[in-house]
């Protein structure tokens, strides 16, 4: 349904030309079929002329049946739902490497190169409002683990989390959803997908005008499960 309504909205120039443009069609067939019985002097002929005219009749009122439905949803459904509706949630595979990542040997080369240890530090994390909260900054992970936060900003749209080498800008996104958080789960983690090694774990938070702000990072290593 959700699909379905985005469609609709996105696509409704389009479906209002095909739409009076079939409507066109219909009505002159339907004032075709009519003028036919009305002139119709032998019985079978007005049969044949009738069935048509029954035809046209259905396709006139399929159309205009239609286009009270796009009506109806540009003009009453559309503007009652919440604005993070349009907004992307997209679940990931943590599996699948996205679009801009690092390829698998640069990632394990990078991983398994010698680091000093993890620091502690986080960046951009606000308590009450954009904040990691398990696992802990610096904290050594394995396995699944649940991700705990705060997701929780005026004019909320969406959240996503994400994960990078440390010391890289390269973000591959583990999990996203919609509802506000508050030192909840944010979703889990399958860490088995990665090379054991130092990462960097992201919150990020986009609101319903489609700008997100700024996020909150904390480093971690991976060890081997």
């Amino acid at each position: 349904m959700t699909n379905l309504v985005r469609a609709l909205e996105e696509n409704q120039a389009a479906i209002f030309l095909i739409l009076a443009l079939g409507g066109l069609f219909a009505f002159r067939w339907l004032w075709k079929s009519w003028r036919e019985w009305r002139m119709s002097v032998f019985r079978l002929e007005r049969e044949f002329a009738m069935r048509r005219l029954s035809r046209a009749v259905t396709l006139s009122a399929l159309i205009a049946v239609l286009l009270c439905a796009e009506v109806v949803v540009i003009a009453f459904v559309i503007p009652g739902l919440p604005a993070d509706f349009f907004l992307p949630t997209p679940t990931v595979d943590p599996l699948a490497q996205p679009i801009g990542t690092l390829s698998p040997d640069a990632m394990t080369q990078a991983a398994v190169a010698p680091q000093p240890g993890v620091s502690a530090n986080m960046q951009g994390c606000v308590p009450d409002q954009i904040i990691i909260t398990s696992p802990k900054p610096g904290a050594e992970v394995k396995g699944k683990i649940e991700v705990i936060g705060t997701a929780n900003i005026a004019n909320f749209g969406f959240y996503k989390y994400e994960v990078a080498l440390r010391g890289s800008d390269t973000w591959a996104t583990i999990l996203a959803g919609a509802e506000v958080k508050v030192n909840a789960p944010l979703g889990f983690w399958d860490t088995t997908a990665l090379t054991p090694g130092d990462y960097q774990l992201r919150l990020v938070i986009t609101d319903n005008r489609g700008t997100a702000l700024a996020p909150c990072i904390i480093p971690l290593r991976i060890l081997a499960p």
